[in-house]
């Protein structure tokens, strides 16, 4: 406002996607999933071991579908609505959320681990709840394209070529 610029501030949701961290100790949430269940189906394992008790719940979002939504907010969005509120920010997501313990069951079907998910209650949950509201950016008529089972299923392969990173 200060300068006269037309600045959206877009904030996502939970991240996912193609060339994602993929590091057992620094990972995120879904990445570490993939990479636990299809590493023990690929070894022969019957069994992953997950932190916390698998109550949390998490929104996510692929993250071509964070780009897209970029774009649409450059082509659709101006900060100076009303829309937008006073600093013009938005959240971006599905606005949708899901326990950790029935994603873990979704990663285990897509990946075909058949194995036993135990639940390491000594560690952290962390925070119980992350879902945000995405009104905003639906009342513009953007919702995001990814499934969240094909997202799953799109990190899977890039996961299993090698297209992720580890650091």
């Amino acid at each position: 406002q200060q300068h006269g610029c037309n600045f959206i501030s877009a904030m996502p949701c939970n991240l996912y996607g193609p060339n994602d961290n993929f590091h057992l100790q620094n990972s995120h949430l879904l990445p570490a999933l993939v990479r636990k269940m299809a590493d023990a189906v690929e070894q022969g394992q019957n069994e992953v071991l997950l932190w916390g008790d698998g109550s949390p719940r998490r929104e996510l979002l692929f993250s071509e579908d964070l780009a897209e939504a970029a774009v649409f907010l450059i082509e659709h969005g101006n900060a100076g609505d009303a829309l937008f509120g006073e600093n013009g920010f938005v959240n971006v997501g599905s606005g949708k959320d899901i326990s950790i313990a029935e994603l873990a069951q979704k990663v285990a079907k897509i990946t075909g681990f058949r194995g036993r998910i135990c639940w390491d209650r000594s560690r952290p949950n962390g925070t119980m709840r992350k879902l945000m509201d995405c009104t905003r950016m639906q009342s513009m008529g953007w919702r995001p394209k990814t499934s969240l089972e094909e997202g799953i299923r799109r990190l899977l392969a890039a996961y299993r070529s090698g297209n992720y990173r580890e650091k």
